[in-house]
């Protein structure tokens, strides 16, 4: 998919992994909508450096977890531009807690967040991409997913269920040249993992992680650039961990 004018809707791109992605596709031509539950500072700083590579950006406020403001969302941008032709869905959080800690109202926010939120974006986005026969949706799972982590149980099993999304999205619309992919990252150095303390920190990069640094947000920007472009790559899973899901010993 070649990106000039391609209009693309990111839900979690005000900061972090999202905002990285969004710049990153405004550079290479995309027209912007990023959402985020508020338009603080942080969010238009995102916006302005979007329109300083020259490309319009739409900053959206809504809760992700709220299926009136999911169908809001595509709606806003399907007003501003006519089209969709990316969905991008980082929104989400950390789910801290073990299956004994975690309170059932967390526990369906967390599924409400980080998935239901994917069946609502794509319903009212996909059948604009089906009269084109072309789009390229990703979704943003964690390694987390696949291989787990302690006390961490709703987090764990959100983000597992993405990759199989992909997945069952991709094979359901492929003959309308619409392409699904998901993306797991590692530790990457956003606010996510600021939380850690010096003594984890130190650990995951000394014992946890192979290539012994974390990642950046530009990188897996560069990995999530590559699957919107390469129109041969549909229903994967891409990690992107400097090698931590492989490591045993």
């Amino acid at each position: 998919m070649e990106l000039e004018r391609k209009v693309a809707l990111v839900t979690g791109g005000t900061r972090g992994i999202g905002a990285a992605t969004a710049c990153l596709l405004a550079s290479r031509g995309a027209e912007l909508a990023i959402v985020g539950r508020f338009a603080d500072e942080e969010a238009l700083a995102t916006q302005t450096k979007i329109e300083d590579r020259g490309r319009s950006c739409l900053l959206i406020t809504a809760d992700m977890g709220l299926p009136e403001d999911c169908r809001r969302a595509v709606q806003e941008t399907l007003r501003r531009y006519g089209t969709i032709d990316i969905l991008m869905h980082f929104a989400g959080g950390l789910v801290p807690g073990g299956l004994l800690e975690v309170e059932p109202d967390v526990w369906h926010r967390a599924f409400d967040v980080h998935v239901h939120a994917i069946y609502y974006l794509c319903r009212e986005a996909i059948p604009e991409m089906m009269k084109k026969r072309e789009g390229a949706i990703v979704l943003v799972s964690s390694v987390a997913g696949i291989r787990g982590l302690p006390v961490n149980v709703a987090y764990q099993v959100v983000k597992g269920a993405l990759p199989q999304f992909a997945r069952a999205l991709a094979r359901e619309f492929a003959d309308y040249n619409i392409r699904v992919n998901c993306v797991a990252p590692g530790i990457i150095r956003t606010r996510f993992h600021a939380a850690m303390t010096p003594e984890q920190y130190r650990h995951n990069i000394e014992n946890r992680i192979p290539l012994h640094r974390e990642g950046t947000p530009e990188q897996v920007a560069e990995l999530i650039l590559q699957l919107v472009t390469n129109d041969y790559v549909t229903g994967e899973t891409f990690v992107i961990d400097g090698g931590l899901t492989m490591r045993i010993a």
